[in-house]
């Protein structure tokens, strides 16, 4: 059985974004499904004096870990003044030190949601081109718009979203 890690790009214990990734990696039934615990990821904010002095935090080894682990990743990202949350900014800046292409041809299901019309966007434009640069293999992405209008008990209520994500999920199960 394949394994699936699914990744909201937000350390809030209420994230939209991990309610998104974890749902859009439960749709692939032939797989196992394992969502990053963002409590286990506290880290200091990113410098090489802290690289320097203390070394890489014992956190960012098990999280690449779970990436080497993982035969594929459904990643969701917040967005926050139309950027990646700076917990994901700087769960990315660690991970990275300790190796650039952690990412390098993992398939990767990228979406985004935000309680606007956008739909976090920006943010997933953004990581998407970081992924491309860093080796990623991003097979699809997806941004879900207005979330709670759209998400509703547990599933889509927008049915073209809805047609869209089943969709794009079918393409996702295929690469892996």
């Amino acid at each position: 059985m394949k394994k699936i890690l699914a990744i909201g790009g937000s350390n809030s214990k209420t994230s939209i974004n991990k309610t998104l990734a974890s749902h859009i990696a439960l749709q692939i039934t032939s797989a196992e499904v394992t969502t990053l615990d963002w409590g286990n990821l506290i880290l200091p904010l990113y410098s090489k004096e802290l690289e320097k002095e203390f070394g890489i935090p014992d956190a960012v080894s098990v999280f690449k870990k779970q990436i080497e682990d993982t035969d594929a990743i459904v990643l969701s990202v917040a967005e926050n003044n139309g950027n990646v949350t700076a917990a994901f900014k700087n769960l990315w800046d660690w991970t990275s030190r300790l190796d650039p292409k952690v990412w390098m041809n993992k398939p990767l299901f990228l979406a985004a949601t935000s309680p606007s019309d956008r739909g976090g966007m920006s943010a997933l434009a953004i990581t998407k081109n970081l992924m491309l640069h860093y080796g990623g293999n991003v097979i699809v992405d997806f941004s879900l718009p207005s979330f709670s209008d759209n998400f509703k008990e547990g599933t889509l209520a927008n049915q073209e979203k809805a047609q869209e994500l089943k969709e794009k999920i079918e393409v996702f199960s295929k690469s892996m």
